[in-house]
């Protein structure tokens, strides 16, 4: 059988902010922050993953244009340079190419407009367009999402040629109605709350209300939905202890290796068995 064909759509600046391919300050010691993809990379050059899935592309999202985009990478910038910090180590290769050749930007320019704004839907629609046109043209069989900080619409509706084909790597326990459930973008935040007894109910003014301490969380590879992390869920794992000290930054390493990579690559396995069974 022919090895799956895997496309990887990523938001940089979200790799930014976990300082990804850098090491950071760990409980008075020095970890190397090992992005997704580079875990996922690594997997396939030297698991069976590799066996079954072979990458195509790597999209990502980020904006030269919007001043908000710079910002966020002015330590990285938008693609590797020389003397400045990379979310992959420069020599990393894939399946015997260099991981660097795989990289294709597809800027959601659609955000620099306001929300309310009239010609914001149809920039959306030709972003999201744009991001078909690159699929199809990989032939793309599975697509994974990896901290892309924009919403899809067209791309995941039952029309579309990519329904039920893009999943999404999350940080954090996605079942409705699981006690350990952390949806959306602050999941590893509202997941520190949590272990000190604490709910935010809303995140513009960081209001909280007391609950029950929960010091565990986890990770979900899920299909991609309308909602925020609430599609169906292929593989999850909940086997990250939270430390009362605990950083974001120290939370986010240990989530990633205890539970996060390790969904990653179950769920890519099961993914696959469900697709060659069909």
């Amino acid at each position: 059988m022919s090895k799956l064909k895997l496309a990887y759509i990523l938001s940089l600046r979200n790799a930014a902010a976990d300082k990804a391919g850098q090491y950071i300050e760990y409980k008075g010691k020095k970890q190397y922050m090992m992005s997704p993809l580079e875990y996922l990379v690594t997997s396939l050059n030297e698991t069976p993953l590799g066996d079954a899935y072979s990458l195509e592309t790597v999209i990502y999202d980020d904006d030269e244009g919007s001043i908000k985009d710079q910002e966020k990478l002015k330590d990285y910038g938008f693609y590797r340079q020389f003397e400045k910090p990379w979310i992959l180590p420069q020599k990393l290769s894939v399946q015997g190419c260099p991981i660097d050749d795989f990289f294709c930007s597809i800027p959601s320019t659609y955000r620099r407009l306001p929300i309310d704004s009239f010609d914001r839907p149809l920039a959306k629609s030709t972003f999201e367009k744009s991001l078909l046109e690159k699929l199809a043209a990989v032939d793309a069989d599975v697509v994974v999402l990896d901290g892309l900080l924009v919403i899809l619409d067209e791309l995941i509706r039952p029309q579309s040629p990519f329904y039920r084909k893009i999943v999404n790597i999350h940080p954090g326990i996605t079942h409705q109605g699981s006690l350990y459930q952390r949806r959306g973008a602050s999941a590893t935040l509202d997941a520190l709350y949590g272990a000190l007894g604490k709910r935010v109910i809303n995140w513009q003014t960081m209001k909280t209300e007391s609950v029950p301490a929960i010091n565990k969380t986890g990770a979900s590879l899920h299909y991609v939905d309308s909602g925020i992390d609430s599609g169906e869920v292929i593989y999850d794992l909940l086997e990250t202890h939270i430390e009362p000290d605990d950083t974001i930054i120290e939370l986010r390493w240990r989530n990633f290796n205890k539970s996060l990579f390790p969904a990653l690559h179950e769920g890519l396995e099961a993914l696959k068995n469900d697709i060659t069974a069909s």
